[in-house]
């Protein structure tokens, strides 16, 4: 994905949309990470997180946000889109993106920033939230994932099987039998192997089933056999960073974002929720606006999990829109 503007460099483009500023910024750990600026440099202030983890931003993720109205930064977070070294594990974790914004805040000269995220990036706003509440002034959410092995777990061995059970055949042919009986330890440990004979099929099967249970009315609901262990195709992006980051419970401690719902007491949020969403079910959301009071939850009933679902990005640019309409 080529970049969008020259690095460090305002573009004076007419595109509303178009960057500000973009450059590489060099976070420490041997990580520099992409980030771009967009709107308006007296806007309200705001900050898109992608998802995956390891996806990276996409151009589009820039009309979010009202150009007249938001001075909004979008970053590839560390390993993931144009960020260096593509797909570095080492010195990145929670703890190191959440730095990393704090770096971007204060290099942007923000007090405080509306945080914006959906899937895994709904993961990382609620962390940095609950670690810097005093830096956010709004959040909206879409699609929430508290990172636990339960929701794994309900997705994988549990949704799966039960609405795409061709699908789950599937997505465990690539396990031995004896591996069948635990499957996502053993994916983890699969697609983290340096032997491409045993990473490549479990990355296919892994991103492949991924990308069926993302969208509402999928193209295809099988994976082909025949090309889980093709070598000469562009791989997958998302699951060596995702297999890191289960792995190790997306180093948090067990159920954290969730005990700490009551630092987020005062900061106004919605959350947007797809009906159909299989990989981020509705019941996540509600659970955690229960103990995050000032959160609403909406519900986009013809959505499953994308953002291009039908009603979901208009639904996630009205919850940006008003959050920031409460802002003082």
């Amino acid at each position: 994905m080529a970049p969008d503007a020259d690095i460090g460099k305002t573009t004076g483009s007419s595109d509303p949309f178009a960057p500000l500023t973009s450059e590489h910024l060099d976070v420490g750990d041997g990580h520099t990470i992409h980030v771009e600026s967009v709107g308006r440099s007296d806007g309200i202030p705001a900050v898109y997180l992608h998802g995956g983890p390891g996806s990276g931003y996409q151009p589009d993720h820039r009309r979010l946000f009202d150009p007249q109205r938001f001075h909004t930064v979008l970053f590839d977070q560390r390993g993931a889109g144009r960020s260096k070294p593509r797909g570095k594990r080492e010195a990145n974790t929670l703890p190191h993106l959440i730095a990393d914004m704090e770096t971007i805040r204060t290099k942007f000269g923000f007090d405080k920033w509306l945080v914006v995220g959906g899937s895994w990036g709904a993961t990382l706003a609620l962390a940095y939230a609950q670690a810097h509440p005093e830096r956010v002034t709004g959040i909206v959410l879409r699609a929430t994932f508290l990172g636990t092995r339960e929701e794994l777990h309900d997705v994988f061995n549990v949704m799966l099987p039960r609405h795409y059970p061709g699908l789950h055949g599937d997505f465990l042919s690539v396990l031995s039998e004896a591996e069948r009986a635990d499957p996502l330890p053993n994916f983890y440990r699969r697609i983290l192997d340096a032997d491409p004979a045993v990473h490549v099929p479990a990355i296919r099967a892994w991103g492949g089933t991924e990308a069926i249970l993302s969208e509402i009315a999928p193209k295809r609901t099988r994976l082909d056999h025949a090309e889980l262990g093709n070598t000469t195709r562009p791989m997958p992006a998302t699951p060596a960073m995702e297999a890191h980051y289960f792995q190790h419970d997306c180093f948090m401690r067990p159920h954290q974002l969730m005990e700490d719902a009551g630092k987020l007491t005062g900061i106004p949020g919605v959350i947007i929720q797809g009906r159909y969403d299989f990989l981020c079910p509705p019941a996540t959301s509600h659970a955690l606006a229960e103990r995050w009071t000032d959160a609403q939850v909406r519900i986009v009933e013809s959505a499953g999990h994308s953002l291009y679902d039908p009603g979901m990005r208009d639904a996630v640019m009205k919850a940006a829109a008003d959050v920031a309409s409460k802002l003082k």
